[in-house]
């Protein structure tokens, strides 16, 4: 019997704009835009340097909608995004949770006290479709995710994301 292990792939670091409230203040839904490379900086995603598939691509466009649950404990995420990297473009997609600890809360408040969080409390399910021959294996692979918040004064907030593809 063989368990699955993890091969790291990515690093994606996603500056955010502070959240929307859609729904009601709780239990609502939330929107959180990304933000774009029309706006200056849009992100980076990277490939680890011993990952077969390079890539060095920035965020074109995406949002993320962030639906709490019932005791607040912890956060759904459903984001969804472009990449691109010269004239090609990768859908880039992923679910998670966030547990919700008090510093977690400081960053997504927007306290002034707010620090860089630690990895450990934000998880991801990756997957990613594109048309261009370079991107298009990553669409039969899994891959997940382990995130944290990078708080830098004067700047926006941003979500760090280290990726790994799933193998055996």
């Amino acid at each position: 019997m063989t368990f699955a292990s993890l091969t790291p792939a990515f690093t994606a670091r996603i500056p955010i704009h502070p959240p929307n409230a859609v729904g009601s203040a709780k239990g609502g839904l939330n929107h959180v835009a990304l933000i774009s490379l029309a706006e200056g900086n849009g992100g980076s995603f990277t490939s680890d340097p011993a990952y077969p598939i390079q890539i060095s691509a920035k965020i074109l466009h995406g949002a993320d909608y962030i639906r709490p649950d019932v005791d607040g404990k912890h956060l759904r995420l459903k984001v969804n995004s472009i990449l691109q990297q010269g004239d090609a473009l990768l859908h880039y997609e992923y679910t998670g949770t966030i547990e919700v600890t008090p510093a977690i809360g400081k960053v997504l408040s927007g306290a002034p006290d707010a620090a860089t969080t630690p990895f450990g409390n934000v998880f991801t399910h990756v997957t990613f479709e594109s048309g261009h021959a370079l991107f298009a294996p990553l669409e039969f692979k899994t891959f997940v995710g382990s995130g944290r918040f990078v708080v830098e004064a004067g700047k926006p907030v941003i979500v760090e994301y280290l990726i790994s593809e799933v193998t055996a």
